[in-house]
């Protein structure tokens, strides 16, 4: 197992026990897991963020600490959320990484997952030239979601 998923294990059995909430010294947990405190960064910055149902807060200092918090919304709170971060462009990997973190979160269904998924995958865009792929993908995206809201 890399070092990065132990961090993010490591993290996510944090926020497990304390109900979606976890304070950490970045420099306590490198040392407790055994690596540098850039991969801590990292993790955190790959892996927690709010496209993935998280916020993050650090306060610098002697007195330092990172504080995660998971989202706990409704499931049309959770699309909504996802929605309005997209922004005007989505490559295909973070709609991908979008639609994974909803399928494990619960928030989609494997058949709408891979629904969404062959409809923004790249193969769909081939005939788009390339400067319009990412704007268009954007659009689909947020429009199959904002269906759901519907049912």
């Amino acid at each position: 197992m890399r070092v990065s998923d132990v961090v993010a294990k490591y993290i996510k059995d944090i926020l497990e026990q304390q109900d979606g909430e976890a304070e950490i010294k970045r420099n306590e947990l490198a040392t407790t897991l055994g690596c540098v405190p850039s991969q801590i960064n990292y993790v955190i910055t790959s892996r927690f963020t709010p496209e993935q149902g998280y916020i993050v807060e650090s306060r610098r200092g002697g007195g330092g600490y990172i504080r995660i918090t998971r989202i706990n919304t409704t499931r049309s709170g959770a699309i909504m959320h996802i929605v309005n971060s997209v922004g005007k462009a989505l490559d295909n990997a973070t709609a991908e990484a979008m639609l994974d973190n909803m399928l494990s979160s619960g928030v989609l269904d494997p058949k709408t997952a891979k629904l969404i998924a062959a409809a923004s995958g790249e193969r769909s865009y081939l005939s788009v030239p390339q400067q319009y792929r990412d704007a268009l993908r954007a659009s689909v995206f947020k429009n199959m979601l904002l269906t759901l809201l519907d049912t």
